[in-house]
């Protein structure tokens, strides 16, 4: 099932932001992430906010989901306005779920059309779908590049079919590079995202999904390992002993096999999971839109549990899509709680996200007692020495693999 909402402060029902939100954002930049949160169905391992047909009752329906995200556009923009936040044109856009594409390709359209006619997109504005592979047809992905998306990243996961099996993904893994061509003729962009660390997945089977994944020739690649999360289908069937748990050591194996296989194929790592065509000064093929979230960017997150951040306030929406049609049908906000971060605290995020990406955390963010800390991480080849002595923390392979333990040692 879902993960919980976070506790915060109410919200008000017109999604009115705090002053501290209008400083110094027209200095930001501005992004939008609409969550469409319907599947075909719930695969094991997820615990993201998403609902089969079954599991929606009364009252929430797909078919008026783009007019129910839309109303949402439409008050993102005039509490933005109300809260004196300075209107900035949208650099990056992101339709996540889910399966957006379950949607019809005119429905996303809308929904993007009305966020443009809102606020405009700047010039080469990234905008990104995610899709199942067996979601899409080449009508659908012409009418999406043809409607402003520039980008779609598929939820590859493996190409081996047993993997596929205990992750409960539909697809055959011969429909990935099918997809991958029909974006391509359709102009668009493309990321694959993989999953390792499956139980039952071999060392032999990763290498395979790997080269898979390279075949198709795409411009991106995103490589998570698996995580169990309770509640969910895959935990139950840990619990009961009918697969395998995860293991970390065989995670650390596999991510490394991963940055030897894809650096050998002409990508770059430029975020821990998230590798880009191209030498390393080379941004072109980089998900602009998560670094604007690694980079404590401002976004508006439209649709049912999605997290918004402005400024240094973020809030979130009520969970259910059901509970967000009925607030956005009489005009108030879906929005179920927020909370305004301190000096602290963004802090804290800063070390933890920045550190996540190859471009590093300058040195000077630090305190002063975390810094004092750097140079056992360089004798522990946790951080690159040559550039820490410029000035910016950047982890090594080594320390990829241990991020959480560098950043505990660097918070304040």
């Amino acid at each position: 099932m879902p993960s919980a909402l976070p506790l915060g402060d109410p919200a008000p029902a017109d999604g009115v932001l705090p002053p501290q939100a209008a400083v110094g954002a027209e200095a930001r930049g501005f992004s939008l992430y609409a969550h469409i949160p319907f599947c075909t169905v719930r695969c094991g391992y997820c615990d993201f906010n998403t609902y089969t047909a079954s599991e929606l009752g009364e009252g929430a329906s797909q078919a008026e989901y783009a007019q129910t995200a839309v109303a949402e556009v439409r008050l993102a923009a005039r509490a933005l306005d109300a809260s004196g936040v300075a209107r900035r044109r949208l650099s990056t856009v992101f339709f996540g779920g889910g399966t957006p594409t379950l949607l019809p390709a005119g429905d996303l359209a809308a929904i993007l059309a009305a966020a443009v006619g809102e606020w405009g997109l700047e010039p080469g504005a990234e905008v990104t779908t995610e899709a199942n592979p067996d979601s899409v047809t080449p009508e659908s992905l012409q009418a999406l590049r043809g409607a402003g998306f520039t980008r779609v990243s598929f939820g590859m996961q493996s190409a081996v079919p047993h993997v596929l099996e205990v992750l409960d993904r539909t697809h055959a893994p011969s429909r990935v590079p099918e997809a991958v061509r029909w974006a391509r003729d359709a102009g668009l962009d493309v990321s694959l995202d993989l999953i390792y660390g499956t139980p039952g997945e071999s060392m032999d089977d990763w290498r395979t999904s790997l080269d898979a994944a390279l075949d198709c020739e795409p411009d991106h690649v995103s490589a998570y390992a698996l995580i169990v999360e309770e509640g969910t289908k895959l935990a139950a069937q840990i619990r009961r002993g009918q697969v395998p748990d995860v293991d970390d050591d065989d995670h650390a194996a596999k991510y490394e096999l991963a940055d030897e296989v894809l650096s050998g194929a002409g990508f770059h790592w430029y975020e821990v999971s998230n590798w880009a065509r191209g030498a390393a000064d080379d941004a072109r093929h980089e998900c602009r839109h998560n670094v604007a979230y690694w980079r404590g960017g401002d976004w508006w997150g439209i649709g049912p549990g999605a997290h918004s951040h402005v400024g240094g306030v973020r809030w979130w929406n009520v969970k259910h899509p059901r509970a967000y049609a009925a607030r956005l049908a009489t005009g108030e906000s879906p929005a179920a709680g927020r909370e305004t971060l301190d000096a602290g605290t963004r802090l804290e995020e800063r070390i933890i996200l920045e550190l996540r990406l190859a471009s590093g955390l300058p040195v000077e963010t630090l305190a002063p007692e975390a810094r004092r800390e750097v140079a056992g991480l360089i004798a522990d080849g946790l951080i690159d020495g040559p550039q820490a002595l410029r000035g910016v923390l950047a982890l090594t392979l080594r320390g990829r693999l241990l991020a959480d333990a560098v950043v505990r040692r660097l918070m304040p």
